[in-house]
């Protein structure tokens, strides 16, 4: 029944979302077609629900060929890669915004763990490979809210970025979305969302853990 209800709630405010975004999207449209490569939207292939592959929206923020330069799957901190728009872009999470077309169709839903591409899924153990999306991917998460500052991780971190992303980050982010399946609730939805609004606001605040106190503990 949540499943089914998570569906119908996806569909309408998706489709309000569309309509009330219009207005931001039209700028943005217009300031990417000016700058940068003159993309707009970038189109990506990303691990879904049951590990089905699908095709994610996102404003373009990078290079069209950033796939194949620099370190690939992996984003560090002032990366050469992010156009200048795509930067703004990217604080504000507005790249994100066009997945509510994702929503739309069915391939995402607004909360549930991120999609990664099939090279960064392919870093997760056998064991995390089974589980974590056994739940639609979202448009946020708690992962996308505990690791607002991965890119960051990255940078400071020791290891070169590919091994901090694999034996660092993706461990405790995969933890995560097994939480959030056992912890799958209207009321966790909801906080979630919120969340990823409050942190765009005040993204050096901890109120995550003190909303979840279950959370997994974090190490790093």
């Amino acid at each position: 029944m949540y499943k089914l209800i998570k569906r119908f709630f996806d569909i309408i405010f998706s489709l309000i979302a569309i309509i009330i975004l219009l207005p931001v999207f039209i700028p943005i449209v217009i300031l990417l077609l000016l700058t940068g490569e003159h993309e707009v939207f970038f189109r990506q292939e990303r691990v879904g629900y049951k590990n089905k592959i699908f095709r994610i929206w996102k404003f373009a923020t990078m290079l069209k060929n950033s796939p194949n330069m620099g370190h690939g799957d992996v984003t560090v901190r002032r990366d050469p890669r992010i156009t200048a728009v795509g930067r703004f872009l990217r604080q504000s999470k507005f790249n994100e915004l066009p997945q509510v077309i994702n929503i739309l169709t069915g391939d995402m839903s607004f909360v549930g763990p991120r999609p990664l591409m099939k090279v960064g899924f392919d870093r997760y153990s056998d064991e995390m490979k089974s589980k974590v999306y056994n739940t639609q991917p979202g448009l946020t998460g708690i992962g996308s809210i505990v690791f607002r500052d991965e890119e960051l991780i990255i940078t400071q971190s020791s290891l070169p970025p590919h091994e901090c992303y694999r034996d660092v980050i993706l461990p405790y982010k995969g933890a995560l979305e097994v939480w959030y399946q056992q912890h799958q609730s209207f009321y966790t939805d909801f906080m979630i969302m919120f969340l990823t609004a409050w942190y765009v606001v005040f993204p050096k605040s901890n109120l995550v853990y003190k909303v979840f106190s279950s959370l997994p503990k974090r190490s790093f």
